[in-house]
């Protein structure tokens, strides 16, 4: 098997070179995501979608049936499954050999998900709400994204007290890590969790440090695509926050992000595209 290294993701076989940070793209499978332009309920529509972002260089497509924003509805594992599984389906009969993330916190969804040809398992839970989740990626053999979350996403808003916000999230993020390698996990991915039991103002603070989170010898995911962040600070909708995005993504290339998580692809592919080539003249 190839070599996993710090800028490098095992993809099945598939060497993924992160030595210049590379775009993933959203596609929400339920009807009550925070942002209503990533809503794509059918299969046609987020075929349709995906073949979108896959044009404007998209290197993932990350598949999601259940909405993690703040006093979203719960819904159960069966209904998860059966909002994404036939979008995984129909996205790889469209695009065959597509690279595809399963976005879920649940060990269960992750397996089919898998079985159905997803690459790659992104857990905003960090493993905290499904205690079978971490062997059972372990068992998949697929990177794992690694977020930092407290409390659930019906009740995160409550847990945002932090002694030393940086120090507390990496000492946090660095227990799981030692958990996921003890039992052989090697591909890992790291989301510090921005907008997940954070206020706006240690996003930002985050954002600033983002260069810690380097800690893990890990790829670092950073998702800040249109959140509650830029439109409240802004004091305008998340459907105006494209400008604001790209700000903050502009910002998190210059930190050290490997990975962009974005609703919005084209406008992210620019940004590293100008952001790296700037950085090649130094």
């Amino acid at each position: 098997m190839p070599k996993v290294t710090k800028k490098t993701l095992n993809l099945r076989g598939n060497v993924l070179d992160l030595t210049f940070p590379v775009v993933m793209g959203i596609l929400n499978i339920n009807p009550d995501s925070f942002y209503a332009g990533s809503r794509f309920p059918s299969v046609d529509q987020a075929v349709e979608r995906a073949r979108t972002l896959l044009a404007e260089g998209a290197t993932f497509l990350d598949i999601g049936g259940y909405s993690t924003r703040p006093g979203a509805a719960d819904v159960s594992p069966e209904e998860e499954a059966d909002r994404v599984l036939p979008v995984f389906e129909g996205i790889l009969k469209a695009f065959p050999g597509v690279w595809l993330s399963v976005d879920t916190f649940r060990a269960s969804v992750a397996r089919q998900a898998v079985e159905a040809g997803a690459v790659m398992v992104n857990d905003v839970s960090g493993g905290r709400l499904d205690p079978a989740m971490f062997e059972t990626v372990v068992l998949l053999g697929v990177p794992y994204v690694l977020m930092h979350l407290r409390g659930t996403p019906q009740t995160m808003t409550q847990y945002s007290t932090y002694t030393h916000l940086v120090p507390d999230v990496l000492f946090e993020l660095q227990q799981q890590v030692q958990q996921l390698r003890a039992l052989g996990q090697t591909d890992l991915v790291i989301d510090p969790g921005f907008g997940f039991a954070k206020t706006p103002e240690q996003n930002f603070q985050l954002l600033n440090q983002l260069a810690a989170f380097q800690t893990f010898d890990a790829p670092v995911l950073v998702g800040l695509s249109r959140k509650s962040t830029i439109w409240r600070t802004l004091n305008i909708r998340p459907e105006e926050a494209l400008n604001g995005t790209t700000v903050l993504n502009t910002l998190a290339i210059l930190n050290g992000a490997d990975i962009l998580r974005v609703h919005d692809v084209r406008e992210a592919t620019e940004v590293i595209k100008l952001v790296t080539s700037c950085q090649q003249t130094l």
